[in-house]
């Protein structure tokens, strides 16, 4: 009898916390915020350091441009590519990348090494940003850099959309789908 009094008590404060959800657990235990400090987005491999801004305010069209040193941490060559990473309230979002150093889409780290880095964009969008240096790290993941307050004010700059490259690329996408059910011997269900 008394088993059954504590299953059944047992039983109720499970949905009693299942009701309440999990929103007394934040009040008992407060999450911890910085800026910017983000879980997993910190390397343990390679840390991105003296990241600096050539502006914190421009227009529409002008040029950003940041800059500073990729340390690798560890003696392995990795291989990364790098990027802006920006967050903003509007949903904008819109920079147009104009250079990289080191050039190139993926480029190589040596192990224990500094290696300098530049990169520029070209605002299309106003709005205010928090601007980061990305680095991607081959089989690491993300990495940002401390990053600063970006504020852009102008007209919207609109890209033309590139018919053509869609064209051509859905051309490509349709016959490798062809290639590959011509390909595919056929079975029956």
């Amino acid at each position: 009898m008394v088993e059954k009094k504590i299953f059944v008590f047992g039983l109720a404060v499970v949905l009693a916390l299942g009701t309440l959800g999990f929103n007394w657990v934040e009040s008992i235990l407060p999450t911890a915020d910085a800026h910017g400090v983000q879980a997993q987005l910190q390397s343990r491999f390679i840390r991105i350091e003296d990241e600096t801004f050539n502006r914190q305010s421009l227009q529409t069209g002008e040029t950003l441009t940041l800059q500073g040193t990729l340390v690798s941490l560890v003696e392995r060559d990795l291989r990364g590519w790098i990027s802006i990473f920006s967050e903003s309230t509007n949903a904008g979002n819109r920079w147009e990348m104009l250079a990289r150093d080191p050039p190139g889409n993926v480029f190589d780290i040596p192990g224990n090494s500094i290696v300098e880095y530049s990169l520029s964009a070209k605002a299309l969008e106003a709005g205010v940003y928090h601007v980061h240096t990305q680095l991607n790290v081959a089989q690491v993941g993300p990495g940002l850099g401390p990053g600063q307050t970006v504020v852009v004010e102008g007209e919207p700059i609109i890209k033309p959309i590139p018919y053509t490259n869609i064209a051509y690329q859905s051309i490509l996408i349709g016959v490798g789908y062809v290639i590959t059910f011509a390909t595919r011997p056929w079975q029956v269900i």
